[in-house]
């Protein structure tokens, strides 16, 4: 795939310094009329690295179409060099419908690099690939958690490539998630076309959660500062744990569940995190922490059925957590990462005790 100038759109070139708005092709409608995607391109007054920022992959998820709206409208900081392509929605289809997936059903995240022979997702990726992938160095992309889910901010990116990790370190998520990405996934497909590019995992579908917001422009800022794209010195988070392992703790059986654990607890095997109860009042069972890690993503519906997904668990050794714990004990109140679990959790635990012995334990 060819290596296109950043600065160059549609014939003309945004000059240094300055800031336009672009429309990428991306697709047909049954029509015959183009569908494009917007796209902010602001050019730093001296040359450097460039980088695009994405939003609503799913097009239900769109706290990271709130961060990079908050971005262009009212810019958080001076764009020194390099070239900054901001993207609000990529998948218009579904960002109209509020829904994940595109009208032929297809995630869109499972599509790159895309094909011009393929499917209809299929063409909409590859456009994505040369008209934004191929113009960039690197790639910041955001996500929230699937329908019913939500996730504490962290950030999934591969590791093993040296640059890429620094970028994700420098990032500011306390967790990273080591791993190359699913077959399919923009950003497994860009960092093999020379475009090192993370993911950001946080929050719900359907809204723009304010300290969610917060951490995607503080990362993308920190991001920035790291490649000299702007001035400052990257925010450096209250501690840091890579892992490679994450597992789901699914429900043994149907009922009504208490929760006792939030987004971003850390938790040791054998910690109560959530209560099974039946309409009549009976404990069922007790879900249990199957090891050491911090919850990363949960449920919010507590409703559920045998087999469904209830808490993500990242698998963190009990040594990495107490220094976490030793970390956050030094924390404001008004620290982000507080600000952030506590707004996550605010409309998922109730006030329940851990105190419950009866019933039968998983």
């Amino acid at each position: 795939m060819p290596r296109l100038d950043p600065a160059v759109w549609n014939g003309k070139t945004v000059p240094p310094g300055r800031r336009r708005t672009q429309r990428l092709t991306v697709a047909e409608s049954y029509f015959g009329t183009q569908i494009h995607i917007p796209v902010f391109v602001w050019r730093g007054r001296k040359p450097g690295p460039a980088v695009f920022v994405s939003g609503a992959m799913h097009g239900d998820e769109i706290n990271g179409t709130g961060a990079i709206h908050a971005i262009i409208a009212d810019p958080p900081f001076d764009l020194a060099a390099g070239t900054l392509i901001l993207v609000p929605v990529i998948n218009v289809l579904g960002f109209e419908r509020h829904e994940r997936y595109l009208p032929d059903r297809r995630d869109l995240n499972r599509c790159f690099p895309g094909s011009w022979r393929g499917s209809f997702a299929s063409r909409m990726a590859r456009s994505f690939m040369e008209g934004i992938v191929a113009r960039c160095d690197y790639g910041i992309d955001l996500h929230s958690a699937a329908v019913r889910r939500t996730n504490v901010p962290h950030v999934r990116a591969d590791m093993n490539d040296r640059k890429l990790a620094v970028f994700a370190r420098t990032f500011g998520t306390e967790l990273i998630v080591d791993s190359n990405g699913p077959a399919g996934s923009l950003r497994r497909a860009a960092l093999a076309q020379g475009c090192r590019t993370l993911t950001m995992e946080a929050g719900e579908v359907w809204k723009v959660e304010h300290s969610v917001a917060e951490y995607a422009i503080q990362g993308i800022t920190n991001c920035l500062c790291s490649l000299g794209m702007i001035e400052g010195d990257p925010i450096i988070p209250p501690y840091s744990i890579v892992t490679g392992e994450t597992r789901w703790l699914r429900a043994k059986a149907g009922g009504f569940l208490r929760f006792h654990v939030g987004p971003g607890e850390r938790v040791e095997k054998g910690d109560l995190l959530a209560t099974n109860i039946d309409f009549s009042g009976r404990t069922r069972n007790k879900l249990k922490a199957p090891g050491s890690g911090v919850i990363i993503g949960m449920t919010t519906s507590p409703a559920v059925s045998p087999g469904d997904p209830v808490y993500h668990i990242a698998t963190v050794q009990s040594k990495a957590l107490d220094s976490a714990s030793l970390a956050i004990d030094t924390l404001p109140e008004s620290h982000l990462h507080l600000r952030a679990r506590e707004d996550l959790s605010r409309s998922i635990l109730g006030d329940f005790s851990e105190g419950e012995d009866e019933g039968e334990d998983d």
